[in-house]
């Protein structure tokens, strides 16, 4: 079908073009470099799990142990290998023994790198394939329940007691649920470690951790069962352990996950150098697992004007879209982020909804896109949150929205009683139910105010991209481009997490998910 905005798509690919040199140049930097969070991952995926007496996570351990020996540059898989080789030890067994400071990896004899790889590729290999069965499993629900056509309906919890999430999460299934994001804890994106076991106490949200995902992954597939729908599980895999909370997903087989390096820069205070690093191996991750990453364009509406500044959002939505594909992630995985942000108070807004709306379903016409609710205007006028969620609602059916997080009539009041969330349901079925077709039924006038505005925001969008081709993304997020918010280059949490890679590093699973067919979109 052609475009029904008559958007100049030579502007559009001359765009993708200058968001790919941003990336491609970005990615010389992430190649170069690894983290503690991706080391951590590593030896997560390698099968290390658990705490010390502590209660430190056995893969802080692990890699805090090999950073002390100033090692990290050779990645803690090498380190791994080579006491697996040394003591045929399992990795768990290995991590335990350092923990108790009965070994220093660092100081072991060093055996045969051609042997350490044979070793630690087969290891990886047993994680992958229990990841590819994941995402095996997941096809399997979806061939016999069949998926969900039209917008998935996408609802939160977050209790901050992963027994009472279950509880909520059940009850939103029932009543229609397609998508249940468990919130995670305020606060927790700044940790430097992942907490362990099952949580009943956070404020804003619950602790992710994987026994939280498998807790509540067995919930959904039981209600999933019931009621013969595969109910979709999200969390969040931003933060200073976006690969591990990546690598915990993969493992529980949650569905989607917000991911996005940006978001963390502009609205945590993460370092840029420590989280586009991190970012990297977690889209990779997330892409063999057969995850819909969430990306954050909604947020920066939040501190920024949703008029003014909506060509911001396109611009990152382009950058975020090379980032994904340069980590093997197909644009079926990439729930690019926007929102319906404008002042409802603005004469004809919601024309500039539907523009905005429409030109990222033209532009990304195979994601998923995941289209965030009115939250910056409710005023907790229950009455009027609901005719704006209605609103919000419709402009989801008729461009053709795919992640529709459902707007709650009692937003900037409290978080979302059972009731409310039944509400929100209600409006949102009803609504795509009754104006289901209605988006092919639609063409707008040729001149009018939705054509000018979406053009308007595209020519915009290049010129930003342009400019960010021109001094690199690490100087446009220093000079607070996006959202109005700056951010130096060596500031932020997290800087002396990162570490220059040796010349012999060793990262098993990069090349065992980048080539795998599983990984394909296939």
């Amino acid at each position: 079908m052609g475009s029904k905005l008559n958007l100049n798509f030579e502007l559009v690919e001359e765009s993708r073009k200058a968001a790919q040199n941003i990336a491609l140049d970005t990615q010389e930097f992430i190649e170069r470099h690894t983290t503690v969070a991706v080391e951590r991952t590593i030896c997560r995926l390698l099968g290390i799990d658990g705490v010390d007496e502590f209660g430190v996570p056995l893969p802080n351990v692990v890699v805090d142990n090999i950073k002390n020996g100033n090692g990290l540059s050779m990645g803690s898989a090498y380190f791994i290998g080579n006491a697996v080789v040394n003591t045929n030890l399992t990795p768990q067994e290995i991590a335990l023994k350092v923990s108790k400071g009965e070994m220093d990896l660092t100081r072991l004899q060093a055996a045969d790198i051609f042997d350490i790889k044979l070793k630690i590729n087969s290891i990886a290999k047993e994680t992958v394939d229990k990841i590819k069965s994941n995402r095996a499993n997941r096809e399997e629900y979806l061939n016999r329940f069949g998926d969900k056509q039209g917008p998935y309906l996408y609802v939160i919890v977050a209790t901050g007691n992963i027994y009472e999430d279950i509880t909520q999460a059940v009850a939103a299934a029932k009543q229609g649920a397609d998508i249940i994001a468990v919130i995670r804890t305020t606060g927790q994106s700044l940790l430097d470690y992942v907490p362990y076991g099952a949580t009943t106490e956070g404020f804003g949200g619950t602790f992710a951790t994987q026994e939280n995902f498998r807790l509540m992954r067995k919930a959904l597939d039981e209600v999933g069962e019931e009621l013969g729908r595969y109910i979709r599980l999200c969390n969040y895999c931003s933060g200073l352990c976006m690969p591990e909370i990546a690598a915990m997903g993969a493992l529980e087989r949650l569905d989607v996950m917000l991911n996005d390096a940006l978001y963390g820069i502009l609205f945590r205070d993460i370092n840029m150098k420590r989280t586009l690093v991190d970012q990297h191996f977690s889209r990779i991750i997330n892409g063999f697992a057969g995850v819909i990453i969430n990306t954050g364009e909604d947020n920066y509406l939040t501190t920024a004007d949703a008029v003014e500044e909506a060509h911001t959002v396109l611009a990152s939505q382009f950058i975020n879209e090379q980032f994904a594909l340069l980590a093997g992630l197909p644009e079926e995985q990439m729930g690019l982020g926007h929102a319906f942000e404008i002042n409802p108070e603005l004469k004809n807004g919601f024309l500039y909804e539907l523009a905005q709306a429409q030109m990222a379903r033209e532009i990304f016409p195979k994601a998923p896109l995941k289209y965030m609710p009115p939250t910056k205007f409710m005023t907790g006028n229950i009455f009027k949150g609901h005719v704006q969620d209605a609103l919000f609602n419709m402009v989801t059916i008729m461009t053709n929205q795919k992640l529709h997080l459902l707007g709650m009539l009692t937003e900037a009041i409290h978080t979302p009683f059972m009731s409310d969330r039944a509400l929100a349901i209600e409006n949102a079925r009803y609504i795509f139910n009754t104006m289901s077709d209605l988006g092919e039924e639609i063409s707008f006038k040729d001149g009018g105010i939705i054509h000018n505005r979406a053009n308007e925001v595209v020519e915009k969008a290049y010129e930003l991209l342009k400019e960010i081709e021109s001094i690199g993304l690490f100087k446009t997020l220093e000079k607070g481009i996006f959202a109005g918010i700056k951010r130096p280059i060596d500031g932020g949490k997290g800087l002396d997490g990162v570490v220059i890679k040796e010349k012999e590093y060793l990262n098993p699973f990069i090349e065992l998910m980048l080539n795998d067919k599983a990984n394909k979109g296939v």
